[in-house]
């Protein structure tokens, strides 16, 4: 990575940090189309290694609201599902799985849309898990399902919770990732190279978090959801 991508990309970074730190998803959506056109290296696993202290600080952070029932059952699925996206990408193409989660994504999200306003159930906690657990070890993109199951919960729940659900799954997926030979070489030194990025970003956050308390963190999700498809469906034509 050069020192001009690196500058590029810190700036990149600490943008998605502060997006997720205050919505509760968006770092990979910014991060990964940023650094498959500048660094396609660093996709996924150093946009899976930026996450885990910004989650780590978010669950902490609003560890009160933490629904850990929710999290429990995203967790179990996401877990299965890494191992089942591992053996997806051996069989389909890289394409092909792509297409697949933006258009799984993008439907969610406009039939969340229409729907009325509803309460998880651990059926939903599992199918958000799963979709996560796909999308996010082949792509680096996972948030927009677990947005998407807490869209008409409390912001703080939403944020800490999915922040939560991130940091074991981010875990899971490094792992998978570094025993299958995925791993790039040099990816610990980019990572630290773009952390203080990330550490900067979530202090950001904190900030935005304490002036609105209260903010309404359905519209984002639904159009991060949306967004991601699509930015996926690009990654995917090019």
């Amino acid at each position: 990575m050069t020192a001009t991508t690196a500058v590029v990309l810190s700036l990149v970074v600490f943008v998605a940090a502060l997006v997720q730190g205050t919505s509760g998803i968006g770092f990979a959506l910014i991060v990964s189309p940023a650094a498959t056109l500048l660094a396609p290296e660093l996709v996924p696993t150093v946009v899976l290694l930026l996450m885990l202290p910004l989650n780590a600080f978010v669950t902490v952070r609003e560890r009160r609201s933490v629904d850990w029932r929710g999290a429990a059952w995203i967790s179990v699925a996401r877990i299965a599902f890494t191992l089942v996206g591992l053996l997806l990408v051996t069989v389909l193409s890289a394409t092909g799985l792509t297409v697949l989660v933006a258009l799984v994504t993008i439907g969610a999200a406009l039939v969340s849309l229409m729907a009325p306003p509803f309460t998880p159930t651990p059926a939903s906690f599992l199918v958000a898990g799963a979709l996560t657990g796909v999308s996010e070890t082949a792509t680096g993109v996972g948030g927009p399902p677990m947005g998407l199951v807490y869209q008409h919960s409390r912001p703080a729940v939403l944020r800490s919770t999915v922040a939560a659900c991130f940091f074991v799954g981010e875990v899971v997926s490094l792992v998978a990732l570094t025993l299958t030979g995925s791993a790039p070489r040099g990816w610990l030194g980019d990572s630290l190279l773009l952390l203080p990025a990330v550490v900067l970003g979530t202090l950001a956050s904190t900030l935005v978090v304490r002036r609105f308390p209260h903010l309404d963190l359905r519209t984002a999700v639904i159009v991060f959801s949306v967004v991601s498809g699509v930015v996926l469906l690009i990654q995917a034509a090019v």
